[in-house]
């Protein structure tokens, strides 16, 4: 398992000037947006204490490695959010198993995408079409759970996805929270065979705020820490991974506020723009756009 490889090996499959899009992300790079945020600082502070985020305080412990799953565009003006997958040398598997599980993911998240069009009144491809050719990441992302144990540390911090919808398998270890609109926090309990969806930043913007980008955390929590202590118990691996999929609409495509989501309190909201601009913005505020790069 590529998680458990030394990070020498590790290391060479690392594409900053991709804007870590492609290849791997080591731990220690991607900030939480929140934590360089004063609104949703002041947000995590008027939480009830029994429903607040962990404050984040730096770079999150995590690993990652992004899979440009689909095909890319023939031409793009954001040549950095489309580049062409890397494939891990010791893994001569990789790209036939992960190609076929982030087809099956992006396959899913169409057939959500035109229910969800459908069901919210517009066309029924009004999503799908804007996601064709878009920069699509299967990005399996493992914390290592032998180096980090303790209760409360954070492997991911409060934050949203920036793209348009997210998939993802049953994690090996729990510890993700997730905030309703209501604005309670709530444990992740994913049933055997069943896959969890959560709504992005591009979503969002397309409604014009009608759904909102999901809020969510990965904490190491008592429950991680008993089911930590089973794995051990039963020789299985304790790194926690989770298979995601970052489903996103295309970097040329338009981001605005579709249909009659397009009032005018919406539109001064959500300006106009590209999707690949929108991409490069937030990656630059978590730190995965390195200075100096366009």
């Amino acid at each position: 398992e590529i998680e458990k490889q030394p990070n020498e090996v590790k290391r060479p499959d690392e594409r900053p000037h991709f804007h870590y899009q492609v290849g791997v992300t080591p731990e220690g790079v991607e900030v939480p947006r929140c934590s360089m945020d004063p609104a949703c600082l002041k947000e995590i502070e008027k939480q009830p204490e029994e429903h607040r985020a962990h404050v984040p305080k730096g770079a999150d412990p995590k690993w990652r490695f992004m899979h440009r799953v689909g095909p890319r565009p023939a031409e793009t003006k954001f040549k950095e959010l489309n580049a062409e997958p890397v494939y891990p040398e010791k893994f001569p598997e990789w790209e036939g198993n992960m190609t076929m599980w982030g087809t099956k993911m992006l396959n899913a998240l169409e057939v959500v995408a035109e229910m969800a069009a459908i069901g919210l009144g517009l066309d029924r491809k009004a999503f799908v079409d804007k996601m064709r050719n878009g920069p699509h990441l299967l990005a399996p992302t493992g914390s290592d759970l032998a180096k980090y144990q303790d209760v409360g540390t954070v492997f991911a911090g409060y934050h949203y996805d920036l793209n348009f919808l997210t998939i993802h398998g049953k994690s090996r270890f729990p510890g993700l929270y997730i905030w309703l609109r209501n604005g309670n926090k709530t444990p992740v309990k994913m049933p055997e065979g069943c896959l969890l969806l959560q709504a992005g930043k591009q979503l969002e913007w397309l409604t014009g705020g009608a759904i909102n980008a999901g809020m969510h955390e990965v904490v190491f929590s008592e429950g991680t820490k008993g089911a930590v202590a089973k794995a051990k118990e039963e020789g299985r691996s304790i790194w926690r991974v989770s298979s995601t999929l970052f489903g996103h609409i295309a970097s040329d495509a338009t981001l605005e506020p579709l249909g009659h989501f397009a009032t005018d309190e919406a539109m001064a909201k959500y300006k106009k723009c590209c999707a690949g601009d929108q991409v490069q913005e937030e990656l630059d505020t978590i730190k995965l756009k390195p200075n100096g790069l366009a």
